[in-house]
């Protein structure tokens, strides 16, 4: 008789599973916009907004301010703020109305409905109000500062450069007036930081070819003028 044929037992059964290792992916770095911005001390909460972690949340603020600037343009201030209180009068009126009614009806004792608002605590802390006065301070005396140094020309070059600033801001202002430069600023402020973060390889290119552009000629002009060379410390 045949002797029976012993099953061949699986080597792939044998040995144990060989379980592939996953490298963590690497967060990308944060772009050098964001580290000028995290460095300047701004509240995290604004630096969300401008880079729209939450694009509801954003949408909400950027839209807001945007129709209140756009109103600003065409209406006083008094008139929009006004017009801004009665529109939130009508809808807390209206709903406290509402409210007592469907109280009535239901007969339940549910109370003041905007009572977590009324009994929440809005005041200003003393250490609330000191520490952003003392960074308001900060920045007004480093401002004062720089001001007078460049007034008084404590450096030439820097008083000239300063000179052609505020030559091109008069052709700005002739542009512009101060509520549209104010709605610009506003779009600026939700628009850029975003946009460099997404390209900011292609943006430090272009920006790394002009600032040398813009030195070259700028090194010419201190070559051919000597008063504009700075003092070698």
């Amino acid at each position: 008789m045949a002797e029976p044929i012993s099953a061949v037992p699986d080597s792939s059964a044998a040995e144990p599973a060989i379980k592939e290792e996953v490298e963590p992916v690497p967060e990308p770095a944060p772009a050098a916009g964001s580290k000028w911005l995290e460095s300047q001390n701004i509240d995290p909460r604004v630096l969300d907004l401008v880079y729209w972690k939450d694009p509801k949340v954003t949408g909400g603020v950027f839209g807001g301010l945007l129709v209140l600037l756009l109103s600003l343009t065409f209406y006083s201030v008094l008139s929009v703020v006004a017009y801004l209180i009665l529109a939130l009068l009508t809808v807390t009126i209206s709903f406290r109305v509402y409210k007592n009614v469907l109280n009535a009806v239901q007969k339940s004792t549910d109370g003041h409905p905007f009572k977590q608002w009324l009994d929440e605590d809005i005041n200003i802390s003393t250490d609330t109000l000191n520490k952003y006065s003392d960074k308001v301070l900060s920045r007004l005396n480093k401002i004062t500062n720089d001001v007078r140094r460049l007034v008084l020309v404590e450096d030439l070059v820097d008083s000239v450069k300063f000179a052609v600033l505020m030559w091109l801001l008069t052709y700005v202002g002739a542009w512009f007036n101060g509520m549209t430069l104010m709605i610009l600023a506003l779009v600026g402020a939700f628009t850029l930081p975003k946009v460099y973060e997404l390209y900011q390889p292609q943006i430090d290119q272009y920006v790394g070819m002009a600032k040398k552009q813009i030195d070259g000629v700028v090194s010419k002009i201190k070559d051919k003028v000597p008063l504009l060379k700075k003092k070698e410390e």
